[in-house]
Formats: structure tokens, sequence, C-alpha cells
């Protein structure tokens, strides 16, 4: 486990998830990450035998990667996880050894880690050379209407501000963070997703049927009084409605890919290697170093 700052409250999220399962979980962006999770594994040319998908509530994930006909058995891996090709298992505390997977999938909890850069080198560490991890997580602008909303309707009614909504990452750091991992041929990218509600009220029972309610470790303890939440509920209507009373909410889904380092992927060229210059290819004049262009 993580012996660094602790930002979420792990056990609570456990605990959340679990009530999300007993009222009917809403798992629209879970299907949404998972179809597009087999449509980017449809690109790669090569079979995949043995699969961990890491942390995802329900199971779309796995249906999705035994549907691509490119993966062998699948396993899940979370703190719910049951049945005969099931782990379960902390995100942050992996039990895979060295070497023994070759794909590994998360989509949407991997935002909750409180260690995630040391994750993401557990993942690594755990992928053969030449596997693959592929991830989605919610992004820096997930919420930022709801936490405009309470931000504003916390300083005129409460004791100041509390911490609403995860501070989740951007995609530059998110993108470091894998080159740090050890991955090879990181990328990543973003899928903005703008979903309208009823209300305001609408979105909340949403989040709570998620399990994606406030888990953060320094949360206030009171209770939401009702005045806050009336006020909340206007402040989102007058800047967040649209023409026919429905309220928006930003969900940025960032996409993180790499792979685990094999002598046959490409290598970038080693500099001074060039066998023309940039300057020829775009048909400019070399400008040397400290020297001033002329007007």
């Amino acid at each position: 486990m993580t012996t660094g700052p602790i930002i979420f409250d792990r056990p609570l999220l456990r605990a959340r998830r679990r009530r999300a399962e007993r009222l009917g979980a809403s798992d629209f962006l879970i299907g949404r990450v998972a179809e597009d999770i087999a449509e980017r594994l449809s690109v790669v040319l090569r079979r995949f035998d043995v699969a961990v998908d890491l942390g995802t509530p329900g199971e779309a994930v796995r249906r999705a990667l035994a549907a691509t006909g490119r993966v062998g058995t699948v396993v899940a891996a979370s703190p719910f996880a049951t049945g005969s090709l099931a782990v379960v298992a902390d995100e942050e505390a992996l039990p895979f050894r060295d070497g023994a997977l070759d794909l590994v999938t998360s989509a949407l909890s991997l935002q909750f880690a409180n260690d995630l850069p040391g994750v993401l080198v557990q993942i690594r560490r755990a992928l053969r050379p030449d596997g693959l991890f592929l991830a989605a997580l919610a992004g820096g602008e997930t919420l930022t209407e709801l936490r405009r909303a309470f931000a504003q309707a916390e300083a005129e009614i409460e004791d100041g501000i509390s911490p609403r909504v995860a501070p989740f990452a951007d995609l530059r750091d998110l993108g470091a963070l894998l080159q740090r991992a050890g991955f090879a041929l990181p990328v990543t990218d973003v899928d903005r997703v703008t979903v309208r509600y009823a209300s305001p009220i609408a979105l909340l029972q949403d989040l709570r049927r998620m399990g994606a309610t406030n888990v953060l470790a320094e949360r206030r303890r009171k209770p939401l009084r009702r005045a806050t939440l009336m006020r909340l509920v206007e402040i989102y209507g007058e800047r967040f409605a649209d023409a026919d009373g429905r309220v928006r909410a930003t969900f940025e889904i960032v996409w993180l890919s790499g792979w685990a380092p094999h002598e046959s992927q490409q290598q970038p060229l080693k500099p001074g290697s060039a066998q023309q210059r940039l300057a020829d290819v775009l048909g400019t004049k070399e400008q040397p170093a400290g020297e001033k262009a002329k007007r």
C-alpha cells in the first residue's frame, strides 16, 4: 500500500461502490469506455494471451475484451472481484509477479489511486516485454461545473469552501508519469463527454449510483446543509443550463497507453544521426543559436 500522502479515503470508496451496486449502478460511462477499449485494441495486430482488467467496476470491459477475439484469458482484479477468473486485490498493491501479463486494462478507476506513479510502475513490471497497458481515467476537467457551483454556494452559505470534487490529473502530467514508470511508446489523448441532466439533483443522484461521490480524505465531515444544496441547485441552473432547462455536466476521459520495453519496438534516433537538415525540409534558412533573426 502507499506510504505517501493520502488524498483519497479508499475504504470509503469501496463502501460507496458497494452502495452503488445495491442502488443499481449507473454504468453508461463505463460502457462507453469499454467500447473504446475494444476499438483501440482492434488496430493492434497481435493476440494477448493473459489480460487483467484492473479495478474497473462491473463486467463491461471484460465482456468487451472477450468479444474482440484477440484476448485469451481475462482476469478481473479489484476489491470486489468474484468468480473463478478473479483476484481480490487493491489497485495500489498488485499481486502479480513480474512479467506475468500480456495486457492490463483499467476503466475509470485509477484516478482514485493515492500513489498513481507507484501503481504505474507495478503495472509495467507485471507486463511481459512488449505487453500493453491501456487505461481510461477521469481527467482534470471532469465535473468542472459542479466544482464551480459548489464553491460559490459554500462561499455564500458555509464557513468557507471545502474539497468536494477530486483533483484529477491533467493530460501532460499523466503522460510524464508513463515515461517515469518506464513505459515505451507512451501515448495520451482525451475524450470530453457532455451529459445533460434534468436537474443538478439528477446529476448528484447519478454520481451516487456510479459510486463517484466525494471520497477525499480532507472532505468536510459535516452533512451538507439544505440551504447550501438549494443554493447549489440555483447556481448550477443559472450558469450551466441550456435553453430547454436541462443542465450540462462534463466528463473528461483521459486515455493512457504504453508498452513494456522490448528490443523489437521502434527506437528514437541517436542525436546527430539525421541525414537531412530540418531547415532544408522546411525550406527555410538555418539560424545559428543566439543570433537574432533579421526583420
